[in-house]
């Protein structure tokens, strides 16, 4: 995906998705050896900051009439609409660093985080 068709998913996808992250999401999707997987993205109860962020894959056919989908070149995240009014906005990252790698939560919403970056307050 060019920084171009990035720049113009983003301004129109509530859940952005960043280059490096849409690379890991479908690696891991292709260790699992379904292309029929989606990404889930939403939020629960809980964590250090009151709210936790969510995510799985899970089969298309799950996609509720409710949920927003966005879709990166053929890949679907799915978020229910719950959920989107506490993220949109929210940009997926991913690290490969050593020390704080993994998956990365950047939330326009959040009015406070944790110190792990994955649970917040709105």
């Amino acid at each position: 995906m060019t920084q171009a068709a990035t720049q113009t998913q983003e301004k129109q996808n509530g859940i952005q998705v960043s280059d490096k992250a849409l690379k890991h999401l479908l690696a891991l999707r292709e260790e699992k050896g379904n292309q029929d997987l989606c990404l889930r993205v939403g939020i629960r109860q809980g964590g250090c900051s009151g709210m936790s962020y969510m995510m799985d894959f899970e089969q298309e056919g799950n996609i509720r009439a409710d949920d927003e989908v966005f879709d990166y070149d053929g890949f679907k995240v799915v978020c229910d609409p719950k959920s989107l009014l506490y993220i949109y906005g929210l940009v997926l990252d991913y690290s490969d660093a050593l020390i704080g790698g993994g998956f990365q939560f950047t939330n326009p919403n959040a009015t406070q985080s944790c110190g792990c970056g994955k649970s917040f307050s709105a």
